[in-house]
């Protein structure tokens, strides 16, 4: 495997340690995602080789992962990945479900962020107010 990671060859092959490099993973890491059926390398002499396409599936397993998709998710978006006619309209209806989703759960814990962020800005308050007239009584 001679092509770096970051080449655009279409025929270019890349063996595990040279993917686990290019996106700062593991090996291990690598291997998780077959096991989970994300990636299907092809083996020659034995060996893990991806492709281009392979490495373009990692990235995007990597981004989904990054913006806390879970991994079925992600498995369903891939296997839908490319298809035309139905496909592409199940992939899109999946997505638009998938981040509706996703949109709702993030305004929940902005909300309950938000509240927290009160409650620590009236208790930041009140001990600082505390603090002052104590120091005010003593002096």
């Amino acid at each position: 495997m001679t092509q770096a990671p970051d080449t655009k060859t279409p025929n270019a092959l890349y063996g595990i340690a040279e993917l686990a490099d290019a996106f700062g993973i593991t090996t291990r890491t690598i291997r998780f995602y077959e096991d989970k059926g994300l990636l299907k390398p092809q083996r020659v002499g034995g060996q893990r080789v991806y492709t281009e396409a392979d490495r373009k599936r990692l990235k995007l397993i990597l981004r989904a992962k990054t913006i806390g998709t879970k991994l079925s998710d992600i498995k369903t978006f891939l296997e839908l990945y490319g298809q035309e006619g139905e496909g592409r309209v199940r992939q899109l209806e999946f997505v638009i479900n998938m981040t509706a989703q996703e949109i709702e759960r993030l305004e929940e814990k902005k909300a309950e962020i938000e509240t927290t962020l009160n409650e620590l800005r009236v208790i930041h308050e009140g001990s600082k107010a505390r603090l002052a007239k104590r120091r005010g009584g003593e002096a």
